[in-house]
């Protein structure tokens, strides 16, 4: 028999990823709307589909992958510091983005086989991946499966595991009005004031031109369908992971982190107070040196 209850969980849980990213294409932070430049887009031909990414930088290389519905443009205010010491990517994925969106069946391990191929493909012999929100699931199984290519494994208010965490949403998860976009908004960010008319606007208008429906439909199919769920893996990465986390996450919220944090062994959970899901945007001055310490420790 269904568990409605853990049923019900993981829908509302697939709807509020699906509004959760698209925070990353019009917010920058409180004070900008539009993210940074980023640098030139380049391509690459991974199992005969065009995958668009960015890199900068030169030294050990690090990928990062976005969530459902963002694209390569959600690490904006990432590429750049960490480009001072290291060879950043950062990824449209298959499906998403600029990248090509083949008609297949999306799940985990389609992304898992995708990022291997462009590792081999760009000639990367081993990365530190770095993953938010279903990211992190991709960064999680990628590390379990291919330890023999992850330097480091960073999650970023990630999914993954099948743990029981149960919440009401307190608001329309699929608004079919300007005012109940903004109530999803004030409920992903902790700090409202992120919420601005012009990013309410622009959601919508990328909400038409990014293309990227037909994926996050499959994709919400094969996550709700339950059997990529990472328990029986996690426990096996030794890779050095970090999770970072906002303590005010109500979409993945910060018992997912501590969840993670009791499997993998060795990790470290680093909490950023007044943060929402996606602290690279809300926070990326805390986030940007979590990350920098982390990838300098011996």
């Amino acid at each position: 028999m269904v568990n409605l209850d853990r049923f019900r969980y993981r829908q509302s849980c697939w709807a509020i990823k699906t509004w959760a990213v698209l925070a990353l294409f019009s917010v920058a932070s409180p004070a900008q709307v539009w993210p940074p430049p980023m640098p030139p887009e380049k391509t690459a031909k991974v199992y005969g589909q065009e995958i668009h990414y960015y890199d900068r930088g030169t030294g050990p290389s690090v990928i990062l992958l976005h969530g459902m519905v963002g694209t390569a443009t959600d690490w904006a205010l990432t590429l750049g510091p960490l480009a001072k010491r290291y060879h950043v990517y950062a990824l449209d994925q298959i499906g998403f983005g600029h990248s090509d969106k083949p008609k297949i069946e999306y799940k985990i391990s389609t992304f898992v086989d995708f990022l291997r191929e462009f590792m081999r493909v760009k000639h990367i012999p081993k990365a530190t991946i770095v993953g938010n929100s279903v990211g992190g699931w991709i960064a999680v199984d990628f590390a379990a499966t291919h330890s023999d290519l992850v330097d480091r494994l960073v999650l970023v208010d990630a999914l993954g595991l099948d743990t029981p965490v149960h919440h009401n949403v307190p608001v329309d998860m699929n608004p079919s009005t300007m005012e109940g976009t903004r109530q999803v908004w004030e409920f992903l960010f902790y700090n409202r004031k992120l919420v601005t008319d012009a990013m309410v606007r622009n959601t919508w208008k990328h909400r038409q031109q990014d293309g990227d429906r037909d994926t996050i439909q499959r994709l919400v199919a094969a996550l709700v369908a339950g059997n990529e769920f990472e328990d029986s893996k996690v426990g096996s990465i030794r890779a050095p992971a970090l999770l970072i986390w906002g303590r005010n996450d109500v979409a993945t919220p910060l018992e997912f982190g501590e969840h993670f944090h009791q499997a993998i062994p060795g990790s470290k959970l680093v909490v950023i107070d007044q943060c929402g899901h996606v602290p690279q945007i809300e926070k990326p001055a805390e986030f940007n040196k979590a990350l920098a310490e982390f990838l300098a420790e011996p």
